[in-house]
């Protein structure tokens, strides 16, 4: 079976882009700064399992603590 290098690029250049929209949703709760935290993700992508790790990373950080709210 022929593995086409355009097929593969276009994997990866949807794969970032639905990675970076989890990323900007997630940083969103969990960071101060959502759109930088998308273009990691984006750019982790490149390599798939890096972007994987990446959005595991940014589930499992801790939501922010919003001005109204006590951290109990």
């Amino acid at each position: 079976m022929n593995i086409n290098l355009t097929v593969i690029g276009q994997f990866i250049s949807i794969f970032a882009v639905v990675v970076a929209i989890i990323s900007y949703y997630l940083g969103r709760r969990k960071t101060e700064t959502p759109v930088l935290a998308a273009l990691l993700g984006a750019v982790f992508s490149i390599v798939p399992i890096f972007g994987l790790i990446y959005v595991v990373v940014l589930m499992f950080k801790r939501d922010l603590v919003q001005s109204g709210e006590t951290g109990a």
